[in-house]
């Protein structure tokens, strides 16, 4: 059966529809999970204790870079660098919502428009979770801007370096030197800016923030390693579907 090129269309359309939509929905979940708790996945290897702290917010974070790395691979980089600004309204749309529900009246609010305070002490639970969100949306916004950028530039330069081939080399290349800026940006912003990391006052900073950026970093290179074996597949099978021949952008 000959596949027409109206079909062929309506599926680059369809699966564009569908890798932005799993970038965009991801990327709004992890804002608002953000910093609202950490994980501690340290572990023992030859008797050290290796830490290994991540916030909860990193664990969807990969799935964003698989699919700016499939649309960079299938559709090209001036569509991967729409999503990416796409998303920067995203974050901004956010943060516009988080900041409405804080200032319309309610029935948590007192005569001066402040938030009631439980027995316990606490703000009412949405504002609790609005603090932790403008945290890390505002990290989000810096790392996530610098990151996916340098991720999009750098797989497409890795891309014409070698002529189309190595896909396993540009989709673990540019991640590689996209997540230092990612890591480091999150952890500093959401420390000197948000003040909502789990750090101990009592003991030395940096040493501490050392430790939350390389946890980060390896959690996000391990995936990155183990995400380079389903891209290879689904590009293998999504380019003869949407009519594409090697090296070939849905955009020409």
């Amino acid at each position: 059966m000959t596949v027409t090129a109206q079909v062929y269309e309506k599926r680059r359309q369809r699966l564009f529809l569908i890798l932005s939509g799993m970038f965009l929905g991801t990327l709004a979940m992890l804002n608002i999970l953000g910093i609202s708790r950490f994980l501690d996945l340290s572990f023992e290897v030859f008797g050290f204790n290796i830490p290994m702290v991540v916030a909860i917010g990193v664990l969807p974070y990969p799935v964003t870079f698989i699919c700016t790395d499939l649309i960079s691979e299938l559709y090209g980089e001036k569509k991967a660098r729409d999503m990416v600004w796409m998303g920067v309204l995203l974050n901004a749309w956010v943060i516009f919502l988080l900041w409405l529900g804080g200032v319309l009246p309610g029935f948590d609010l007192d005569a001066n428009g402040q938030p009631l305070l439980d027995a316990a002490g606490r703000e009412p639970t949405f504002f609790e979770i609005r603090e932790l969100a403008f945290g890390a949306v505002a990290a989000s916004m810096v790392a996530y801007l610098a990151a996916q950028l340098c991720d999009v530039r750098l797989f497409h330069f890795w891309k014409r370096l070698t002529n189309g081939k190595h896909l396993w080399l540009r989709n673990n290349a540019s991640t590689m030197v996209s997540q230092i800026v990612d890591t480091t940006a999150v952890i500093l912003v959401t420390h000197f800016y948000a003040a909502a990391l789990p750090v101990n006052a009592d003991e030395p900073i940096w040493p501490q923030l050392m430790v939350f950026i390389a946890s980060g970093y390896v959690f996000k290179l391990v995936v990155a390693a183990l995400d380079t074996g389903p891209i290879y597949v689904a590009v293998h099978y999504l380019r003869p579907w949407l009519g594409l021949t090697e090296n070939q952008e849905a955009t020409e």
